[in-house]
């Protein structure tokens, strides 16, 4: 998937939504179909619906947005900046209140407006009151971030979603920069070759992957063969637990 946090969010200058068109179509190309955004994204909601119209590819994405509240007048605004009379994926955003009530999503829902419903997270100070969100209201989706260098979410989140049968989105998967940072001028393991890992970001998204509690990995980008290479994390073999256990174990020794 892609997300879009910050990169999308852009004036709409012709060159800039050029290179955003360009990072959609490499997108849809490679075999993926997730748009991640949200209201709070300042314009990419309006940028990816504009180029999702232009390109005629809605029936082709599958559009996640999120809510900062469940509120009427914030979706109706969402979904005219998406240029859709349905999300794929509705969440509630940043929750934080373990007593949390979805009724609102679910009504969405019944009346069409969203296939399906989520809550997200990166504050790991809240991930206690996703757990418990998750546990009462069961939710379809959560988003969370999670990295080869950031595995907080295993240890309760991961096995409850699959416990739930809920989906997840993994947002963050590069930790901001950190790993391509940590392995700057280091070359990719040999022993990558043995799950088809062809770059350092393939082998952080595959690292994502092969964990079977997660459905999709959503890596913002603006740059065309970034989004191309992320793409082609999708194919090819992914890592066994023995070979995640080695990507950690380099990781941790960085």
């Amino acid at each position: 998937g892609l997300g879009t946090a910050r990169v999308f969010n852009v004036g709409g200058g012709p060159g800039e939504l050029a290179e955003l068109a360009q990072v959609v179509h490499n997108l849809v190309a490679g075999g993926g179909t997730i748009i991640d955004t949200a209201t709070s994204y300042g314009r990419s909601e309006e940028v990816v619906g504009d180029l999702v119209e232009k390109a005629e590819l809605r029936k082709r994405v599958f559009l996640a947005t999120k809510l900062e509240a469940p509120d009427k007048e914030e979706l109706a605004g969402s979904l005219g900046r998406l240029r859709t009379r349905q999300v794929d994926l509705l969440f509630l955003h940043n929750v934080s209140d373990s007593k949390e009530s979805l009724a609102p999503f679910r009504g969405w829902k019944a009346e069409g407006v969203c296939r399906y419903m989520g809550v997200t997270s990166t504050f790991h100070g809240d991930f206690g009151a996703v757990e418990a969100v998750l546990k009462r209201e069961k939710p379809d989706f959560i988003e969370i971030d999670y990295s080869l260098d950031n595995r907080e979410a295993e240890k309760r989140l991961l096995p409850l979603a699959a416990e739930m049968k809920a989906g997840v989105l993994v947002a963050i998967p590069f930790g901001r920069g950190r790993l391509f940072r940590a392995v700057r001028g280091k070359p990719l393991p040999e022993w990558a070759k043995e799950f088809d890992a062809g770059s350092w970001a393939q082998f952080f998204l595959k690292f994502i992957l092969g964990n079977e509690a997660v459905t999709a990995a959503i890596p913002a980008t603006s740059n065309p063969k970034h989004m191309a290479d992320n793409a082609r994390a999708m194919h090819g073999r992914l890592p066994d637990a023995a070979q995640r256990k080695r990507m950690i174990a380099l990781m941790d020794s960085l």
